[in-house]
């Protein structure tokens, strides 16, 4: 193996070990690891557009919603992500 990669699995190794104490670290966030698609879609799957629209009065829920325009508008405003994060954990962990 040449200098090139030994540093290239030095690399991967390092990487591994981060993700293993950032596991580590935050064991009672229940977000941890969740990506906030996988968020929305657990709602969608519970509630529907429509209910989504009535617990969160947020216009990405209620005016022709889709998966990709309410990721956008949520990474983008942080008030409605913390309120779509809490609908989550509230129903998620009652």
């Amino acid at each position: 193996m040449g200098k090139l990669g030994k540093r290239k699995s030095i690399r991967i190794k390092r990487c591994l070990v981060n993700r293993k104490t950032k596991a580590l670290e935050q064991p009672n966030n229940p977000l941890h690891g969740m990506t906030l698609e996988s968020l929305l879609e657990y709602l969608l799957g519970v509630y529907g557009w429509e209910e989504l629209g009535l617990e969160i009065n947020i216009r990405c829920f209620n005016h022709d919603p889709s998966i990709k325009s309410c990721l956008k508008f949520l990474r983008k405003t942080l008030w409605a992500r913390k309120k779509v994060e809490q609908l989550y954990i509230e129903t998620r962990y009652p």
